[in-house]
This record gives C-alpha cells, structure tokens and sequence, in this order.
C-alpha cells in the first residue's frame, strides 16, 4: 500500500461501485480499458461516477469529474487504474484532476503501460495525497484483467469457456451435445460473449454444431456489441452454414484463420488489437491452446448430468505423466440455476496469475 493512510469503509464501498462502472462498459472500450472512476465530495458523500467511454471519448476520471462538477473541489478520486499522464486522443486525466482541485486519489492498479504511466507520481508532486492498492487484486481480475493481461505479455487474453457433465464429457457418443447446461448458465454465456473482443472456435465445431457465436439477450435479439467471430482450421465453413450467414450477426464479422496454431491465432489478433478472447472450439482445439500455454482463464460450467460416453472436454494438451499436469488455481466457485461455474487459472508458469503482488 502506498501514501499516507490506507482506505477507510467508504473508500472501499467507492472503489466497489467504480469496479461496478467499469463491467457497465466492458466490452465496449477496446482496446483502451474500461476504467470505472468515483469522485467524492470533501465531506465523503459520492459526487460523480463515470467509466471509459468507446474509443476517442473521455476517460473514467473526466467522466466523473464531469457528473461532480465544482464538488470535486478539495475532493478524493476513487478509480480502478492509475489516471494517466500522457495526451492521446484525449488530454492526460492527471491534467483533469488537478485542475479540479481534487485533494486524493486512490487507485487500484499501477498503469503497467510505459506511454501512459507516470500519473500518481504527478499528482504527488503537486501535493495530492495518492494511495495505490485499493482492492487490488479484486480489480485486476475485474474487467481490467484482460487488458492488464495484454499489456504486459504483448498478446491477447484469453478465457477458455467450456461446459461439460459430471463426468467431464461435452457431447454425447452420437455428438450431440445441445444442452449439457440450464438456460441460465447459457445466459451467462452471452453475457460474457458480449463483453469480448473475439470468439474462437474450430471447424470441427462449426461443422458439426453450427454454431452462430452470437451475443444474444434472453428474448433471442442480439446486443449492441458483437465480437469478431473466429474460425480456426484448415476445412471451408459450408456455405449453408450460419456463420457464412453474415446478416444474421448484424455487425458481427468473420474472420477464417486457415491455422491450427494457437500462437498464430493470437498473433493475428493482436494484429487486430484484440484484447479479450473466448475460446469456445472443441476439444482438440482446447487441447493445443493448453498445451501451448496460451489459456489464461478456464470457466467450466459443470452440470449435474452423466453421460458415461462421448468426447471429453479437452483433447491432447501435451500431458504425458503427472508431473507435467496443468495446476489451476480457483477464483470462484459458484452455482448458476443447477449448473456450477468454476472460474479458475493456471496457477503458475507464463500464463499464471497477473493479480499485484
């Protein structure tokens, strides 16, 4: 923890509802990232919230400085990443907060971006009091993660979503495999697709599931944000099939990657200044994405079902004697109508926990 004095019950209670801003807007910031900033007023009370805006709007803190208008004044920042102090395509938000006359801030994470870093060592040279570490590791694996992810490893993010039954299968012996899990774990599955940049899926999952990869609310209509639909492998997506049907995504787009190489995959998209991708192929594909460590999240929606046959839920991954066995560390546990999500990581190597120390 830095600065003076550590965070009292409604700094905390700021900084949850600024994480809280910031998953309103998650999904729709990319590639900058969805920051969620609090301002309260000298006596404490909340005067402003505001989180990112799309890209080229203002940032979280002039979002709020905005709502806060002259209560600012002699007031604390709350924000969930370090305010910047650079000039993009917006003004650096140290600039914002000192001429608002704000008093304190406090941040959750350090900015680990060399371009934009610098702005609580700013603000204290001017005399603001800067505390850093507020609900640290509950903000970095907020909607920030991916991001944060991206930023210091170079490449994109990536959560591999998978439902299987009691007994690990994903498909029944015949393939068929619509639904393993209740509608409200489906639910959740849209929610999260609308709020990634990229959904990756093989052809062998196309063509045998014919998946839309679309982000849809519970009346079936799709959501603002769709996110870049990937096809990995070398066999052609069927004509027929709903991916080749672009109208029905609205503005979704699809993008054929003729690979079977993870590294690649996500070198390409990097390309494209993907920050969040869901990886939803099937085994095989899951199975190279593990063994090449390159899964940084694995979200299992487990349900209470057994088929005693049919594909497991990931293939090869490189697994040959238990001492090479792929360790996760568990976030989260929780259950979704009568299925349980499991939200967990790998608990060490490169793609190991990216929460502060």
């Amino acid at each position: 923890m830095d600065g003076s004095t550590g965070p009292d019950r409604r700094t905390v209670a700021a900084m949850r509802r600024a994480l809280a801003a910031s998953v309103e807007v998650h999904g729709t910031t990319s590639p900058n990232p969805a920051v969620g900033c609090v301002i309260l007023d000298r006596h404490g009370e909340v005067a402003g919230v505001g989180a990112t805006a799309r890209p080229g709007g203002p940032h979280a803190e002039r979002v709020a400085l905005a709502a806060a208008g002259p209560r600012a004044a002699g007031g604390t920042a709350v924000v969930t990443l370090e305010p910047c102090n650079h000039t993009g395509r917006t003004p650096p938000c140290v600039e914002g907060l000192l001429e608002a006359g704000i008093a304190r801030v406090h941040a959750a994470v350090a900015d680990p971006n060399p371009v934009a870093a610098g702005g609580l060592d700013r603000l204290r040279a001017a005399g603001v009091d800067v505390t850093l570490g507020t609900l640290a590791d509950e903000v970095a694996l907020g909607p920030l993660r991916g991001w944060l992810h991206r930023t210091r490893t170079g490449r994109p993010h990536v959560t591999w979503k998978v439902a299987t039954t009691l007994d690990g299968r994903v498909a029944a012996a015949d393939g068929t495999s619509r639904w393993i899990t209740g509608p409200a774990a489906r639910g959740t599955v849209h929610d999260l697709r609308r709020r990634m940049d990229a959904i990756v899926a093989g052809t062998g999952t196309v063509l045998s599931d014919d998946p839309a990869l679309t982000a849809r609310r519970p009346d079936g209509t799709l959501f603002d944000h769709q996110p870049l639909r990937v096809v990995v492998g070398h066999r052609d997506v069927p004509p027929g099939a709903r991916l080749a049907r672009t109208d029905e995504a609205g503005t979704a787009d699809v993008l054929h990657l003729r690979t079977r190489d993870p590294g690649e995959v996500l070198a390409e998209l990097s390309h494209r200044t993907v920050v969040d991708v869901l990886l939803e192929g099937g085994p095989t594909l899951a199975g190279a994405f593990v063994a090449a460590g390159l899964v940084d999240r694995v979200l299992v929606h487990l349900a209470p079902a057994l088929l005693g046959a049919g594909p497991h839920a990931v293939g090869d991954a490189g697994v040959v004697t238990i001492a090479d066995i792929v360790r996760l560390h568990v976030d989260e546990i929780h259950r979704v109508g009568d299925d349980v999500v499991i939200d967990a990581r790998p608990a060490s190597g490169p793609t190991g926990p990216d929460v502060p120390q």
